[in-house]
Parts: structure tokens; C-alpha cells; sequence
């Protein structure tokens, strides 16, 4: 053995593996809250819906709903006093203001039973809403109702699936509420002698009473579908009234539809723009004192 041998060796050290820092807690992400559902008519909403975009208490308890958010703002500015806009979500605008004194507001529905049922439902259900009078137009069915006149919906039969979904294994009738319905015709009947005829001096407007159709069609014919209607006593067709009554039904709300004819499905006669909106008024006036129904 050698000297080198004898020397005893080192022996080598295991070097430690750094030990890693640990990682710091993520920040929570906000979770978005959602909108408080709840059984009860009423119920306050803390911010909005999405769809509507007003604060609680922006809303008064009477709630006039046309199709156009454009007629919405038309009826803020020439009918409610003192109007401020309160929702603008998607173009559909809402105006609060009062009509004779008594609070009162103004929401676009859009088209079709779909759109009204999300925002009646969003106003009974989290604006403390009570009442809804859906105030748009209807083609006539009936050779008894002419151009310009009020159709009162008494009823609303539809093609739609929204009359069987409410109650399982029922088919709901789908009614205007009594006293806004009855304040309706109460208010028409005043009217009808201090208003002034029809164009060339013809007879005033008429008001009926009776069922509408709502169709979800806007452009499907079926003219053995609106003949059996015919028979029945429907007086005209449109695409809310349907909607908005089950949807009243459903959340405890009143509602009811005041429609203007503006065209005929038999015979094709239509208003103008300008005649649309000058016979609407009338039918605003009459829907305005619906909602201020007592009771």
C-alpha cells in the first residue's frame, strides 16, 4: 500500500435540493351574484336584472307595455308627466313618470310571447309591479272590425306551448284580469261621445270586447286556422297578449291588452305610420285608465 492509499478519503457530501417557496394562495375570483329568485310577487332586486337595468323603486306599481321601444318613449313624452328614463338595456327603454297624478311607468316588450314573458316576469317579480296593460296593434279577423278600432282583449288563445307549461297536464285559459278589464271598457264607453269621428267625417272608432289569437307566427299562412278562429269569436290576431296573461296567472300580477287595428288579414287594408300613431293614442288613454283601476 502506498502512501497515497493510506490517506483516507473524503467522502463526498449529498448536496440538498433547494426546497421551493411555496406558492401563493390565488386571489378569489369574483363570482358574479346572481338575482334573487323568490316565490313572491315583488320581491326587490338588489341590481338590476339582465335585462333590465332599473334600481328598486324605479318602477311604479301600474306599468303601460308596448311592443316598440320607440312607442315607449313616445307615450314618456306626449302622455306621462314629468318622465325619466330608468332602463335602456338591449334598446328596450323604460320611462317612470305619473299619468293624473298617480305614478306610473312605460317598459318595451319587444316581439313575440318569448320577449314579453321575460319582462313581465321580471317586473312582477322583482319591481313590486302589480298591474301591466299591454298597449300595441292587431290585424283585424272579423269584417266587424275596421281599421282604427280598439280591440279590448277579453281572452288570448294561441299556438304557443306557454298556455301548457304553467300547470302539468293542463291547458290554462289565458284571461285579462276583471278590473282592469272592466275599467278598460268602462273608460271607452265614456270616451266614445266626446271623441271625434273617423277621417271624412265617418263614424268614430269602435271599441269591441272579446279574444284575441296570439300566433308565434308572424308569417305563416294558415287561413283554415284563422277561419275556425273566425267562427269562434276571435276578433283579431297579434303575438304578446298570450304571454302576458300567463304570465300574470303565474306571478300573482293583473294584466291586460288594449290593441289598435292596424290592418286587416282579410282584405289587406293597413294604416299608415302616421295613422298607426295618431289612432294609438286612443287606445293609451284607455289602457292609462285600466291601470288605474281601483282595487
Amino acid at each position: 500500500m502506498t502512501a497515497a492509499e493510506a490517506v483516507p478519503q473524503a467522502v463526498p457530501q449529498a448536496v440538498p435540493e433547494p426546497v421551493p417557496e411555496p406558492e401563493p394562495e390565488p386571489e378569489p375570483v369574483p363570482v358574479p351574484q346572481a338575482v334573487p329568485v323568490s316565490e313572491h310577487v315583488g320581491t326587490p332586486v338588489a341590481v338590476g336584472t339582465p335585462h333590465i337595468s332599473a334600481a328598486p323603486g324605479d318602477f311604479a306599481p301600474l306599468v303601460l307595455m308596448p311592443g316598440d321601444p320607440l312607442r315607449a318613449r313616445r307615450i314618456a313624452e306626449t302622455v306621462l308627466d314629468g318622465a325619466r328614463l330608468v332602463t335602456e338595456v338591449r334598446g328596450i327603454l323604460g320611462y317612470t313618470g305619473t299619468y293624473g297624478g298617480v305614478p306610473m311607468s312605460v317598459l318595451a316588450s319587444g316581439m313575440g310571447i318569448p320577449s314579453m314573458s321575460i319582462y313581465a316576469t321580471e317586473l312582477f317579480r322583482y319591481y313590486g309591479v302589480r298591474r301591466i296593460v299591454r298597449v300595441g296593434t292587431a290585424g283585424a279577423l272579423t269584417t266587424s272590425v275596421a281599421l282604427r278600432d280598439v280591440v279590448i282583449a277579453s281572452a288570448a288563445h294561441t299556438d304557443s306551448s306557454v298556455s301548457r307549461l304553467l300547470v302539468d297536464g293542463v291547458t290554462l285559459s289565458l284571461a285579462a284580469s276583471y278590473r282592469p278589464l272592466r275599467a278598460a271598457v268602462d273608460a271607452a264607453n265614456a270616451a266614445e261621445a266626446e271623441e271625434p269621428g273617423g277621417p271624412a267625417g265617418s263614424d268614430p272608432p269602435a271599441v269591441h270586447i272579446g279574444p284575441v289569437f296570439s300566433s308565434d307566427h308572424f308569417y305563416l299562412d294558415r287561413p283554415t286556422v284563422l277561419d275556425a278562429l273566425e267562427r269562434r269569436g276571435t276578433l283579431a290576431v297579434e303575438m304578446e297578449a298570450a304571454g302576458l296573461y300567463a304570465v300574470a296567472a303565474a306571478e300573482g300580477g293583473e294584466a291586460l291588452a288594449v290593441l289598435t287595428v292596424s290592418d286587416h288579414v282579410r282584405t289587406g287594408a293597413a294604416l299608415s305610420a302616421a295613422d298607426r300613431e295618431t289612432g294609438f293614442d286612443r287606445a293609451v288613454r284607455i289602457a292609462a285608465a285600466a291601470l288605474r283601476a281601483d282595487g
